[in-house]
């Protein structure tokens, strides 16, 4: 069933468009994350959803229900900021009940909603606190614990985890993912950060200039992106492009040759299914497929070793001044200025 659906919808701030024609269903209970660079227009795309931006174009349907002309408290939606924005001069439980008590619950009924929003979240021993006594992760979960009281039918969140440090970030995380999984509820969540939207998202929506460049499921657009900048900002390192000309097109849907840096190679997923042979194309390879071999035909010399204990990664430059990286799960012991060579997989090489 879907719970929110975009059709067509467009934003510009006087003669600048900030998005461009989306169109998007998100399925009741579904964890969808957005996520692009900075100014792609995912932040913007949440606020529309919200009610905070008004529409240039298009339709936004919520629980079947067109919301185009209804504030943002009318639309079924909470929302959590990067900023808390908590009340200073309240309590916890107070932060919690504000919204509860502008639509004029019995105090019963607002006790027992901010209890088990509490209860859920781990903190109902910090409910007599003030913010200022809470730490980062403890404000954050108290944003979202307002969000949860409400019951809505879609909880929106722009980069929440944001102003946290490293450890604390994951920490949240993986409170919101088993928060997710208990309340089973739609959300949809805004990051510039790949892990964050690899690791939380049922569907992934890649954005650029305020289009929408992919959406599916985390590894379909790992494995199977559909242009190179989806290749290239999913991933870390990001993905390897090398320039080269297309070969031989097989009479394979999307299987072609590719020449270029010395190498020959057949077989490959062509996603650039309107190039003919000889038009310029790129190969793109992760740097987690490549794997040392002194008889490959990919070659270079080392330039950078990065040894981060679970992970090595190698800087190379070819003979034709073209860099890119090696990665690998064991500790290698590699120097600077070695000449190295390198094999992959085709089945999990791209041309573009």
């Amino acid at each position: 069933m879907t719970q929110v659906e975009l059709k067509g919808v467009s934003k510009s701030f006087e003669k600048t468009k900030v998005i461009n024609d989306v169109n998007l269903s998100i399925e009741k209970g579904e964890f969808v994350v957005f996520v692009g660079p900075s100014g792609c227009g995912k932040s913007t795309l949440l606020r529309l959803i919200a009610g905070l931006e008004k529409l240039t174009d298009g339709e936004i349907i919520i629980a079947d229900k067109p919301v185009m002309d209804l504030p943002p408290s009318e639309r079924g939606i909470a929302m959590v900021f990067q900023s808390y924005a908590l009340y200073p001069h309240m309590s916890v439980f107070q932060n919690m009940a504000f919204s509860l008590s502008l639509q004029k619950l019995s105090k019963a009924a607002i006790k027992t909603r901010v209890e088990a929003a509490a209860k859920i979240l781990q903190m109902e021993h910090l409910l007599d606190r003030r913010p200022a006594a809470l730490s980062g992760g403890q404000r954050q979960r108290v944003a979202i614990g307002r969000a949860i009281v409400r019951n809505p039918e879609v909880f929106l969140f722009d980069e929440p985890l944001s102003n946290l440090d490293a450890a604390l970030r994951h920490d949240t995380r993986v409170e919101i993912a088993r928060l997710h999984r208990k309340l089973e509820a739609t959300t949809i969540y805004v990051t510039h950060d790949q892990v964050e939207a690899m690791t939380l998202a049922d569907k992934i929506v890649v954005l650029k200039d305020g289009k929408v460049m992919q959406a599916g499921k985390p590894m379909d657009l790992f494995n199977r992106p559909e242009n190179e900048f989806v290749a290239g900002f999913l991933g870390s390192p990001k993905m390897n492009f090398f320039n080269g000309v297309l070969g031989t097109v097989s009479s394979e849907i999307n299987r072609a040759e590719f020449r270029g840096l010395g190498m020959e190679l057949r077989d490959l997923r062509l996603v650039s299914t309107k190039k003919t042979n000889g038009a310029a194309v790129r190969l793109g390879v992760r740097p987690q497929d490549l794997f040392l071999d002194p008889k490959g035909t990919l070659k270079g010399k080392v330039t950078l070793v990065e040894q981060l204990g679970t992970e090595t990664i190698v800087e190379v430059l070819s003979p034709e001044n073209v860099l890119f990286r090696y990665a690998s799960s064991e500790q290698i012991d590699l120097s600077v200025e070695q000449d190295i060579s390198f094999s992959f997989d085709v089945n999990k090489a791209h041309i573009f």
